[in-house]
């Protein structure tokens, strides 16, 4: 059974890893935080940080009702 325990950064497909890493850099840029992955997350506002986990979350969940739906969605 995962672990439900609110905060764990807990991966469940560890063959995922690479590919979420890589979108949450591709996010940070877009919100223009370029140099992300060099970053002192404990000196970045929660808010900055913030933005990041809620886009990766939104486009993840984007993509996972396309994978059921089998269609397109809009925004």
């Amino acid at each position: 059974m995962p672990n439900t325990k609110t905060g764990s950064k807990q991966i469940l497909v560890p063959e995922a890893r690479q590919a979420l890493e890589q979108m949450k850099l591709e996010i940070a840029s877009e919100l223009g935080m370029s140099n992300y992955d060099t970053m002192d997350k404990g000196n970045l506002p929660s808010r900055q940080n913030g933005y990041v986990g809620g886009n990766m979350t939104r486009q993840l969940v984007e993509m996972a009702q396309r994978s059921m739906g089998g269609g397109t969605t809009t925004r």
